[in-house]
């Protein structure tokens, strides 16, 4: 039986949980263990999904927590390698990801990692220590039951129930351990930033200049996105780099220029005419399709930026 909820799961992890995509399956630990199914979650945290099948309490805690020992030091190349490796065609990462949740890939995976027990029926040994672990210590583990039902009709029902409400874990989770991933850079951060790298009156014009025409902006630890509604989705299309910017170069940017001249109505040979002299093919990650694809460069002056906010503003009012 749960063998064939192992199948079902790797098929359609949703019947364990909307929020997770499967990026290994039978995944050889360097400690002679194999994991069941590995997963990542939209903040790009890695959970663990093991199977209790017939092992005795101690014996599933234990080696979910030794799987989780090896799980916690895994780094972004190496979760790369084996999702990619396990998506296939599906891959890369990036994409699935992406395709999965809407939104991009966390520059830093695995902040945190969670553990969750799958099986028909949890003794009341294991829901001791699995709630010790989680009141106590904030650890991320949990465990699902699934019921099997079917009528008479044949077809196959799966009820599920969480050990602990899966927000109180992620709380617990989020306030009782460190956390690896920096917080993003303010506004002001990088504007002075920009300022400290000689480039502070080409970025305050081009950050109010571009607000105008994107439907929100965020940061990341390096750089200002605007972010476009593109069809059911919410997609960064422009990125200015304080941090890669100096007084010789100008100020860095990025832009998926497919999404541009999508969000902007236009093609891309006209998007690509608006961009400074200084730039060339960029892509978010090696052999990336054309969404995933455009240029980086720089802006030298604030003639080049007013040549792009003209641009962008004639063609707003076609």
């Amino acid at each position: 039986m749960e063998e064939r909820v192992e199948n079902w799961l790797e098929r359609d992890i949703s019947i364990l949980s909307n929020d997770l995509l499967v990026i290994g399956r039978q995944v050889e630990t360097d400690f002679s263990g194999v994991i069941d199914l590995l997963c990542l979650d939209r903040s790009g945290d890695v959970v663990i999904v093991e199977l209790k099948r017939d092992k005795t309490p101690r014996e599933v805690i234990a080696q979910i927590l030794d799987y989780a020992s090896w799980v916690r030091d895994l780094s972004n190349e190496k979760l790369t390698e084996i999702s990619d490796r396990y998506l296939g065609d599906k891959g890369p990462i990036e994409e699935a990801f992406k395709r999965k949740f809407g939104v991009e890939l966390p520059e830093i995976l695995n902040e945190h990692h969670k553990m969750l027990v799958v099986s028909s029926e949890i003794d009341s040994s294991s829901e001791r220590i699995i709630k010790y672990l989680s009141d106590s210590y904030g650890v991320g583990i949990n465990a699902a039951t699934f019921q099997y039902f079917c009528d008479e009709d044949r077809k196959e029902f799966l009820a599920r129930v969480f050990l602990i409400e899966p927000s109180q874990v992620e709380y617990r989770t989020q306030t009782k351990t460190t956390s690896k991933r920096k917080p993003p850079l303010t506004y002001e951060e990088l504007q002075e930033i920009a300022e400290r790298n000689g480039v502070g009156e080409i970025y305050l014009r081009l950050v109010e200049g571009l607000s105008g025409h994107f439907d929100r902006t965020g940061t990341t630890r390096s750089s200002i996105a605007f972010v476009g509604n593109i069809g059911e989705s919410q997609n960064t299309v422009f990125s200015l780099i304080p941090k890669e910017s100096n007084l010789d170069d100008g100020l860095g940017f990025q832009v998926y220029i497919t999404r541009l001249s999508e969000y902007f109505g236009i093609n891309e040979e006209q998007a690509i005419a608006l961009l400074p002299k200084h730039k060339g093919e960029w892509k978010y990650y090696r052999g990336a399709p054309p969404e995933w694809s455009g240029f980086a460069g720089f802006f030298k002056n604030l003639e080049e930026v007013e040549y792009l906010l003209t641009g962008l503003n004639e063609v707003r009012k076609k």
